[in-house]
């Protein structure tokens, strides 16, 4: 078994007003959210898919496909609890997340304590081994154009055997 094992996740949901914008698990205040068969949390999706990757387990599509009405307004940090227990049955600890999201609007920065907590705790790791980012796309393409948002997540896993 590899001592270490490193996995990326990415992203994209579109802009939908009348939903909300959920980010982390953390609700942020906004005239629109994401669209998506669950709550279309961006930032839980790609650190799930990250750690999936890490697994060599496939993706969250896989595990947990649009197309199965249960999991219909699903909350995204299910999927991620449930990543993390395949990673524990797996032999595997997370030793740290680091992650960016990519939106035009809002400001995120007043929420990112928020968002670190919430993944930190529904991953069962300490606040200080998960890292979260914001980014504009700087007008350019559909994040840019507030069509769309974008989150990107890397994890590092270690082995516990």
């Amino acid at each position: 078994m590899n001592a270490f094992r490193i996995g990326q996740g990415w992203d994209v949901h579109r802009i939908a007003v009348g939903r909300p914008l959920i980010l982390g698990g953390v609700t942020v205040p906004s005239e629109f959210g994401l669209d998506g068969h669950s709550d279309a949390d961006v930032l839980a999706h790609a650190v799930t898919d990250a750690l999936l990757g890490a697994l060599a387990m496939g993706d969250i599509g896989m595990h947990f496909p649009d197309t199965d009405p249960k999991w219909k307004g699903t909350n995204s940090l299910d999927f991620l609890r449930h990543v993390v227990g395949l990673a524990q049955a797996a032999g595997y600890r997370i030793v740290n997340v680091d992650t960016t999201v990519i939106l035009e609007r809002p400001k995120l920065k007043d929420y990112r304590e928020a968002m670190r907590e919430s993944l930190a705790n529904t991953m069962g790791i300490a606040v200080a081994k998960v890292s979260v980012k914001f980014k504009t796309a700087e007008k350019m393409g559909p994040v840019g154009e507030g069509r769309s948002a974008e989150a990107q997540a890397v994890a590092l896993l270690e082995s516990t055997i």
